[in-house]
């Protein structure tokens, strides 16, 4: 690539809980890095990743969703997504195809009226309704607002993403690539893991257990077997904050946990390419999502964004 890149720069894709940004990011790279769930919230830190093509390079940043917040981690999780705003060279605002905006959605409003940046007004899931049905929600979100473009598209089918991705470089600047073509996110494997098995633990527990889970690598170590296969042995804990829900996670007979397990390994060994063999255990710690200390042992430190 080298001397032909011409656009290098910072995207960031912010919106309500739940409006699927991660499930786009993940589209756009095309590859999974983001964890999705059907649970709100389910990002809880900036997830870098990075797309890379004959135009020049787009560094994608995934933010936590805008929500009314409860919990320090709540404030932890709002102020990562506004920090974004005025770090980055584009800015995409994901709504859903409904023509009545909520409340979280209204104080984003507010939030992408001042920022300087451009924005692009993402309007996804349009596949789950009618074509005459998206004009309705564009002209709500553009009354008294002017967007560098608007594109409808839904992350789910990859329809209308080509052509978000074109708008993107058109907006960026002209510049050399910030990272190797052959990198697709700064996460380490350590943080993709520890990220996997949470989303299998969301996913799996479903309205089950509240969303005050987080996960914990406690050791992740290569070894060769007799027969000199590459295997990776991985010790991970699921926190949770009452006793009640860590029964609950472990499941009778240990059934749950083991279903956690089985699912988290398979995309873990996917991302690898190695085999895993993955331990899992489950520890409570009570109200961790108000205990600043605990948050930053989990990888939330509240002192970032303040």
């Amino acid at each position: 690539m080298g001397e032909n890149v011409k656009k290098a720069g910072f995207a960031t894709i912010i919106g309500r809980p739940n409006v699927g940004k991660s499930t786009l990011m993940n589209r756009m790279i095309g590859q999974k890095i983001a964890i999705t769930s059907y649970k709100p919230q389910t990002t809880r830190t900036q997830i870098r990743t990075i797309y890379t093509d004959d135009r020049g390079q787009i560094v994608f940043l995934d933010t936590p969703g805008i929500h009314q917040s409860k919990t320090r981690l709540g404030e932890y999780m709002v102020k990562a997504a506004e920090s974004t705003l005025r770090e980055v060279d584009v800015v995409l605002w994901l709504v859903e195809p409904k023509a009545k905006p909520t409340e979280e959605d209204l104080s984003i409003l507010e939030l992408v009226k001042a920022t300087k940046t451009p924005v692009i007004l993402v309007v996804n899931k349009t596949d789950t309704v009618k074509k005459e049905q998206i004009l309705p929600v564009i002209s709500v979100y553009t009354e008294d607002i002017e967007y560098a473009a608007v594109i409808p598209v839904s992350a789910r089918t990859g329809d209308g993403v080509e052509d978000l991705m074109q708008n993107i470089f058109n907006l960026l600047p002209e510049g050399q690539p910030f990272y190797d073509e052959d990198m697709v996110t700064t996460e380490t494997e350590r943080e993709i893991a520890c990220e996997i098995v949470r989303e299998k633990a969301l996913r799996l527990l479903q309205e089950e257990v509240p969303h005050g889970i987080a996960v914990t690598i406690e050791s992740m170590k290569y070894r060769k077997s007799r027969s000199k296969e590459r295997i990776c042995d991985i010790e991970a804990s699921i926190i949770c904050e009452k006793d009640s829900h860590k029964g609950i996670i472990i499941g009778k007979g240990g059934a749950m946990l083991r279903k956690i397990g089985t699912a988290a390994r398979t995309d873990i060994e996917n991302m690898l390419q190695s085999r895993v063999n993955l331990k899992l255990f489950v520890k409570v710690r009570r109200d961790w999502k108000d205990n600043e200390l605990q948050m930053k042992n989990f990888g939330y430190d509240p002192r970032k964004y303040k």
